[in-house]
């Protein structure tokens, strides 16, 4: 039987011990993120049927453990934004063939030294490490990305690492041959040595890098311009036994994208997230790109709240106050159609998930909620 044993430490070689360990025993790995309350790690283990949880002091035995398959290795919690977290379980093989094609579009080798620094809970973090075992490469693993660890690791000679995008304005990434982002939006302007990855925790981390997808992987486009990849890095399924890939192997990724002639992905957004202002779509990740551009110091959220006239009105939320509305709207409808320019501004902080995504269902209901007290 296939056993779930859950991690609860912070990253480090000790970490990397216990997974090697492990997989060395056929059962499967399920890492804990370091940030949740104990009452959260609890319920999470529940949910997730972990047999056994590895901790600072020790090892315990659970009674909520459900088997896995044979050939199962890891279940990882999706970053949901609301509700319970999916498991995402990934089979040994799913492994191996993300870290086969990340490692041949890199041009990786024994040589690299990787950097793990994100949180080891999410995939854009674990992977790293399943990465650096594929190849035999060294493996530098730090509990937090701060910018002095990051610093310090690559004058150790680290020369690849993950980053998310809201650290690249804080630390000098030149000193690394690779750095990896993925979890939100990429800078518009980035250094030559970035790549902007496309991935989710179903495809294993990233499968398009700079809009190209890894070799063995294929992107189709479906019903509602939805993304939808196929490829043998896709998970098994989900922990409760239901799926998202269809009966010809395509997962169904929820995001909306085009493929140009060449075969070049670009996503538009979450068709989730997706506004219908006056009849018309807005994009939320489209205005939000022409934010980032002309207002970098602040963090910017567009999201639509119920409006009686429109349906949806846009409305931006941002984390501190001093901008002007005509202003903003003026510069939104430069670049982009003037549906797409915000009706109403609201002073919040950002909500975001523990991997730095925005949590766009909090946000609308901060902005909601700021609105109504407004009016």
């Amino acid at each position: 039987m296939t056993r779930l044993v859950a991690l609860d430490l912070p990253g480090g070689e000790s970490f990397v011990r216990h997974v090697v360990d492990i997989w060395s025993m056929g059962d499967a790995v399920l890492p804990i993120d370091q940030r949740l309350p104990p009452a959260a790690k609890t319920r999470l283990l529940e949910l997730l049927g972990a047999h056994e949880v590895i901790d600072a002091t020790g090892h315990a035995s659970l009674a909520t453990g459900r088997a896995l398959e044979s050939g199962d290795a890891l279940v990882i919690a999706t970053s949901g934004s609301t509700g319970d977290p999916k498991g995402v379980v990934h089979t040994h093989s799913s492994i191996a063939a993300s870290s086969r094609a990340s490692i041949a579009r890199l041009n990786g080798s024994s040589s690299d030294h990787w950097l793990a620094c994100l949180p080891l809970a999410h995939i854009g973090g674990f992977s790293i490490i399943s990465r650096a075992l594929a190849c035999g490469a060294s493996l530098t693993v730090r509990p937090a990305a701060d910018p002095d660890s990051i610093a310090a690791a690559a004058r150790s000679g680290c020369n690849r690492t993950s980053l998310v995008p809201t650290l690249l304005g804080r630390v000098d990434v030149t000193p690394f041959e690779t750095v990896l982002i993925g979890g939100g939006r990429p800078p518009i302007d980035r250094p030559a040595n970035v790549i902007a990855t496309y991935g989710l925790t179903e495809t294993g981390s990233g499968v398009v890098y700079d809009g190209w997808a890894l070799d063995g992987v294929e992107l189709s486009i479906g019903d509602e311009d939805e993304v939808l990849v196929r490829g043998p890095m896709l998970m098994r399924g989900y922990r409760d036994g239901i799926t998202s890939i269809d009966a010809g192997g395509w997962l169904h990724t929820r995001d909306s994208g085009s493929l140009d002639r060449d075969g070049r992905l670009s996503v538009s957004g979450r068709l989730d997230d997706l506004i219908k202002t006056g009849g018309e779509k807005v994009w939320p990740e489209q205005v939000e790109r022409v934010l980032d551009e002309h207002y970098p110091d602040r963090s910017s959220c567009i999201v639509g709240v119920p409006d009686a006239e429109w349906g949806e009105s846009v409305v931006l939320v941002t984390d501190r106050p001093g901008l002007v509305l005509d202003e903003v709207r003026g510069r939104i409808k430069e670049y982009l159609p003037a549906r797409c320019a915000p009706k109403r501004i609201v002073v919040a902080d950002t909500p975001r998930t523990t991997n730095g995504k925005i949590r766009r269902l909090d946000a609308r209901a901060i902005a909601e909620r700021a609105l109504d007290d407004a009016d």
